[in-house]
């Protein structure tokens, strides 16, 4: 029985195993595609990295607008501001009206938010973050950030 369409028999066979030069690739290639893959790294890291940074600082000055508004709301309840032997906690303890936060954040970098009364320049009070560092001043990501800053 001949077939109808003879240019599309298909051959169940495997295809000869290739030999010689082009069997694989050689050692520069390799070499040459790790190094390309090594600066691509290099270049994303560089760019990445400076912008976690950043995040954190941000992310640290919305949480502090957010004890900020808690502490409005609890004047508004009892006409006063947290002394500082009360601290941030007092924004948590349900009250008459509801906790006014549900949980109180830690920074960024894992270190509970300060608190002081009065704060300085004529506010009534300072909700604090000492940065990166842990420690009072710096630059950048060791910033303190502040509620009374002007």
């Amino acid at each position: 029985m001949a077939l109808a369409f003879p240019y599309l028999h298909v051959s169940h066979a495997m295809p000869p195993a290739r030999r010689g030069p082009e069997a694989g690739f050689t050692l520069v290639e390799l070499l040459v595609v790790l190094a390309i893959i090594g600066l691509l790294t290099t270049v994303v890291v560089i760019n990445v990295l400076p912008m976690q940074g950043r995040a954190q600082v941000q992310k640290a000055e919305a949480d502090i607008a957010l004890i900020e508004q808690g502490l409005e709301f609890w004047r508004i309840d009892t006409g006063r501001y947290p002394t500082a032997e009360e601290g941030l906690a007092v924004l948590t303890a349900p009250t008459a009206t509801g906790a006014k936060l549900k949980s109180l954040p830690n920074d960024p970098w894992g270190k509970p938010y300060g608190y002081a009364v009065p704060g300085a320049n004529n506010q009534p009070f300072v909700v604090f973050s000492l940065g990166a560092d842990g420690a009072e001043g710096g630059e950048g990501e060791n910033a303190d950030l502040r509620s009374d800053r002007q």
